[in-house]
């Protein structure tokens, strides 16, 4: 696979993803569309799994990073998806643009990576403040959209933390059997949760809607993950990093021209604050002097 192909493929799949999201509720409930997408997800990873030749271990740590990676799934899509109701699908991306932001805290907090510096936390700072004015234009819009950033909001911190939590166990499983033990685990809650809050199968299903279940269960779910670990292990960690800065603003004008979606001016000074800030916690060391190393005088 090209590298540069696979990055540009992830840039896509990812700002793509929110609108997918918002297109595959439309004319269906929320718990359907994520639960199809699930399955789907789910038989694909198997199949390449089986193609690959690749192994599924079930020992003790495994069934742990599989729980770990599971509860993230379940509570963060579900969350996803619902908040994705009543928010443009550009405005998803944006707020999951945070995740690097909570995961380098929750790291440094849990796991004693690498201490917050001033300028870190400046960055960080700036980040929060234009997550806060994006949600006051939520505040103004209506009571739904507020709740629905509050959701998605949650889906980051419940990624983040799972991310943590896989680290600390120290995972060292090939990323697709993670994923693939990730999503066993939680299509049982999310067959269980549309059956509790849905339960019915709808009597036609948009094609629109399908075509978008398809794509998030394949492209989103599987090929999405596979480019995105296949870019992490050939490139270097640095450029990584631009793939959630460049989404955001990608996912944005995505869905204003595909879905007609209004972006309200304090959301692009909002989002270019979130950028911001997560460019300064990354590379704003960058930035500063470097000391030279100072050479002891030995006395003769």
């Amino acid at each position: 696979m090209s590298v540069p192909l696979a990055f540009l493929g992830t840039i896509l799949i990812w700002s793509t993803t929110p609108l997918g999201i918002k297109w595959s509720s439309e004319g269906l409930s929320f718990i359907f569309a994520v639960s199809s997408r699930m399955i789907i997800g789910t038989l694909g990873c198997l199949l390449l799994l089986a193609i690959l030749r690749g192994k599924l271990p079930w020992h003790k740590r495994a069934i742990m990073v599989y729980v770990a990676e599971g509860i993230a799934i379940f509570g963060a899509m579900s969350c996803v998806y619902w908040g994705a109701q009543f928010i443009p699908s550009g405005l998803v991306s944006v707020i999951f643009g945070l995740t690097p932001l909570l995961t380098g805290l929750m790291a440094s907090l849990w796991l004693g990576e690498q201490g917050l510096s001033p300028l870190k936390l400046f960055g960080m700072g700036l980040a929060f403040v234009g997550l806060v004015l994006i949600f006051g234009d939520g505040a103004n819009a209506s009571h739904e959209a507020l709740m629905g950033m509050l959701v998605v909001f949650i889906a980051v911190i419940l990624h983040s933390g799972s991310t943590v939590w896989i680290k600390k166990l120290g995972n060292d499983m090939p990323a697709l059997s993670m994923t693939t033990g990730g999503l066993i685990v939680s299509l049982p809650f999310f067959l269980l949760s549309w059956f509790l809050l849905d339960g019915k199968l709808p009597e036609t299903i948009p094609m629109k809607a399908g075509l978008s279940i398809v794509y998030l269960g394949l492209l989103g779910s599987v090929m999405g993950f596979v480019s995105f670990y296949y870019v992490l292990k050939h490139v270097e960690a640095s450029k990584v990093g631009l793939i959630p800065l460049v989404t955001p603003v990608s996912a944005l004008i995505i869905g204003a021209l595909l879905n007609n979606e209004v972006i309200q001016h304090v959301v692009w000074t909002g989002t270019a604050m979130i950028l911001s800030g997560m460019s300064i916690y990354q590379w704003g060391h960058r930035l500063l002097p470097q000391r030279k190393p100072q050479v002891a005088m030995q006395e003769e």
